[in-house]
């Protein structure tokens, strides 16, 4: 028994021996391997814009490093060289970041990345951190002030570009922060999510802004032709009327009448255009005949010249048969005559403190057409052709920018065509006259001139008496409340004739004419007219009266209805020109 009992001992020594090899064993082998994700540090989604925004920043990292001092860059160096502070694990068997994490978060594990090997390095982190940059940087600055002093004199393009460098890794840094302790958690929509300046002014909703009313919803717009802003209105009806051609003899008719009028204003930043013009075609559906046109058309051009000087210049073309009324009217002809006048005038005008100084020159060439009696004969209408020159200097006082009053003379010749007309009497004549007047311009509400004087032309024939007579002229706009406008205007003629033993007489002609806009689609209209023939050489004389009212309604923007009454009455000391006309129109007008 004594003798067993050591092999026993040593028996069981050898499995306890056995046994504890076994135990180290199994230890070693159930060690865990680092997880391949943590050595790659694929912890989130990383995009190519923050992949490509790290590779920025650490540019300008660098390029700032090199315009610090010498002493930067050693102090960084000497930084680079420090061990990284030991990686804690949250886990049992996490490891650091390693070297070759740096390279690509795709690269398959290494040879080196042996977790059981005995040399193992501190891993170093894969960006650099800014707060040991900073604080670096703050460590040197007091030693390289002096140093930066110099630098920012001799090389100040270098110290600029260290700063911005400096201030874009700031903003990299607060925008790291905003979004988050991972960079690469930057996303392609991270711009959307910025946060709204607390200090930018509000925009209102566009439907809530208030638009402001126009002065005229229902004024043409007009239309855009090159530099010009076109206006055409085209009227299209019927009149009912007593008298067809207004003359002593006439009778009732139902005419078609088409109007088209015009306007085209300038687009210009200095000087201005003007075009207007009309036109009027009446044809007869039934009763008396009545087969005519008539029309004008006018532009001005205003243009600033040197030295505070301003030129307007005027041409225009109009062609109206001769009225039936007309003291020169033919009797026994299918139609009267056709007047046809060219006029342009050009004028120059100067300040001078508050001297106003005007001289205009003008031409007008009248001209007729040969009408045809019933017969067929043909009466020529030459010996009637002329051409009127004349130039007129105004001086005026600008005691008020709205009142200015002035003075003007005027002298002028009228030249015949033929120098003895078909009764062998020399129509050609000498105009002078003179006259004062007052210049108002108070904006919308009360603008134009008028003037009075005297005119006279003397004929080169000593048989005949001159024309001569008061002259008055007027031209006012006055708009006592908005909506509506009063005019007045006013001409003084001198009509010449070639009738035998006649020099002519003096047409004194004005219009009150008023407009109201009732509604924003409804206009009315209104006007008077008075018209006063002076016979020279003889007491005789015409009265002519007339009276009209409208109504247009505006359907839309672009069309209307219009209507309107009219009555004229002539009354003279002459045997056979008296009548009377009475007339109605309804139409439709179109605009745009």
């Amino acid at each position: 028994m004594s003798g067993g009992e050591p092999d026993t001992k040593g028996g069981r020594k050898g499995i306890a021996v056995a046994a504890l090899l076994l135990t180290a064993s199994v230890v070693a082998l159930l060690r865990p391997a680092p997880a391949f994700s943590q050595e790659t540090e694929l912890r989130g989604e990383v995009s190519e814009s923050a992949i490509l925004a790290d590779q920025q920043r650490k540019a300008r990292q660098l390029r700032a490093q090199g315009s610090l001092d010498q002493a930067a860059p050693a102090a960084q160096a000497a930084e680079d060289q420090t061990p990284a502070n030991p990686y804690e694990p949250a886990s049992p068997g996490a490891v650091p970041d390693g070297e070759g994490a740096t390279a690509s978060i795709f690269d398959q594990p290494q040879a080196t990345d042996d977790p059981f090997a005995d040399d193992q390095v501190a891993a170093r982190p894969r960006r650099p951190s800014t707060a040991r940059q900073r604080a670096a940087y703050a460590s040197t600055k007091s030693d390289t002030k002096a140093t930066d002093k110099k630098k920012a004199k001799k090389k100040p393009s270098q110290t600029s570009t260290a700063k911005a460098a400096a201030r874009d890794d700031q903003a990299d840094t607060a925008a790291a922060d905003e979004d988050g302790a991972n960079r690469r958690a930057v996303t392609i929509d991270s711009v959307d999510r910025q946060k709204l300046d607390p200090g930018a002014e509000r925009t209102g909703s566009i439907e809530g802004q208030k638009v402001k009313p126009e002065d005229d919803p229902f004024a043409a717009p007009g239309i855009k032709v090159g530099t010009f802003v076109f206006r055409p209105t085209l009227e299209q009806g019927f009149t009912a009327t007593s008298n067809a051609d207004a003359s002593s003899g006439g009778t009732s008719a139902v005419l078609s009448e088409t109007a088209l009028r015009f306007t085209a204003t300038s687009d210009w930043r200095e000087n201005s255009a003007v075009i207007d013009g009309y036109g009027i075609f009446r044809n007869t559906l039934s009763g008396q005949k009545i087969n005519d046109a008539q029309g004008r058309i006018e532009g001005q051009f205003n243009v600033d010249l040197d030295n505070e000087l301003r030129a307007v210049a005027k041409l225009g073309y109009e062609a109206v048969p001769e009225s039936a009324s007309s003291p020169d009217a033919i009797a026994g002809v299918t139609s009267q005559p056709l007047r046809q006048t060219v006029d342009g005038s050009l004028g120059v005008e100067k300040d001078l403190g508050k001297m106003r100084y005007t001289l205009t020159g003008a031409v007008t060439h009248d001209f007729f057409g040969d009408p045809k009696l019933s017969d067929g004969t043909i009466v020529s209408q030459k010996d009637r052709d002329s051409t009127l020159y004349s130039a007129t200097l105004r001086t005026g006082y600008q005691v008020s920018p709205a009142i200015t009053p002035f003075a003007e003379v005027e002298a002028g010749r009228r030249i015949f065509d033929l120098r003895l007309d078909s009764n062998g009497y020399e129509r050609s004549s000498t105009r002078l006259g003179a006259r004062a007047g007052l210049e108002l311009d108070m904006d919308d509400k009360l603008s134009g001139e008028f003037s009075v004087g005297w005119l006279r032309e003397a004929i080169d024939d000593d048989r005949l008496p001159a024309n001569a007579g008061p002259y008055v002229n007027a031209d006012l706009k006055w708009s006592p409340e908005r909506g509506t406008i009063i005019g007045l205007t006013g001409r003084t003629t001198i009509e010449s004739t070639t009738t035998a033993g006649a020099s002519g007489d003096v047409l004194y002609s004005g219009r009150l004419t008023g407009e109201r806009q009732v509604r924003a689609n409804l206009t009315a209209n209104s006007a008077l007219g008075l018209d006063w023939r002076d016979y020279t050489g003889s007491d005789g004389h015409d009265l002519i009266l007339s009276a009209e009212a409208g109504l247009t309604w505006w359907l839309n923007r672009y069309a209307g209805l219009t209507t309107r009454v009219r009555t004229e009455k002539l009354t003279s000391n002459l045997t056979g020109r008296d009548y009377v006309a009475n007339s109605v129109y309804l139409g439709l007008k179109v605009q745009r």
